[in-house]
């Protein structure tokens, strides 16, 4: 893949945006190819999401954008759902995904940054929904950024405006920022492989969907007669590791 790097790392799967001379901006190719990396993660058990270069993300190519111009309504539609699948393949991608996001996550950046499951950022990161700037909104990733951010959207998407690591800390559309957020990530794949391997997919899946009422007591159920359930919990009490730690 052109604008990507995917690496393997044992359970790990590592995706890194890989046009560090374009800041690592969205166009045809990235999101096509972003969309086949999370369409099929295979058996990982975290993703980890990062960019190359002095930025994660910052928002859409120059050159994409100018040529979107001259789009037809329709076209208009079939190029903004491409983005659209994209983000939904990330944030419903399996395992979960940690993001490292340093420099500008700007606009689809931003949206990006939304889609993880944990995101820890550098002091340096810059955020922006900065599309009102262009006489355009955030329409695309207003479903998956809206649930991070909730009633901020309202500041925010109307302003246009950028801000830093800390206002996105404090919006909740980044789990923490860090000194050495590459480290902070790693840790936290580090906690997600000490988890049952089927487990914490259901975990994200559990936060996902949000069943209620009944539906609860029968995945709880589920769980605990498995086999993983089982192992786990006979570890526990038996004072060792479970059976995923040990094989791993």
């Amino acid at each position: 893949m052109a604008s990507l790097r995917i690496e393997r790392d044992g359970h790990i799967l590592r995706v890194t945006l890989a046009k560090p001379e374009r800041r690592n901006a969205f166009d045809a190719a990235l999101i096509a190819e972003l969309t086949e990396a999370f369409a099929d993660v295979g058996d990982a058990r975290a993703v980890l999401l990062e960019g190359d270069g002095p930025s994660f993300c910052a928002g859409a190519d120059v050159e994409w954008q100018r040529a979107s111009i001259d789009l037809s309504y329709e076209e208009n539609v079939a190029d903004a759902m491409r983005l659209f699948r994209m983000l939904e393949a990330i944030d419903a991608c399996p395992a979960p995904v940690v993001c490292c996001v340093h420099g500008y996550a700007l606009g689809g950046g931003s949206g990006l940054v939304a889609c993880a499951d944990v995101a820890v950022a550098w002091p340096d990161a810059m955020f922006g929904f900065t599309e009102v700037r262009l006489g355009i909104i955030p329409a695309v990733i207003s479903p998956f950024v809206l649930p991070k951010i909730g009633a901020s959207a309202r500041r925010y998407f109307v302003t246009g405006e950028r801000f830093d690591a800390i206002a996105a800390l404090r919006i909740g559309l980044v789990s923490e920022v860090s000194e050495d957020a590459g480290e902070r990530a790693e840790s936290i794949l580090r906690d997600i492989l000490a988890g049952g391997p089927i487990a914490v997919r259901e975990a994200k899946r559990l936060v996902r969907e949000r069943p209620d009422g009944e539906a609860t007591t029968h995945i709880a159920a589920a769980r605990r007669t498995s086999d993983e359930g089982q192992d786990g919990l006979r570890a526990f009490l038996e004072r060792r590791p479970p059976g995923w730690l040990e094989t791993s």
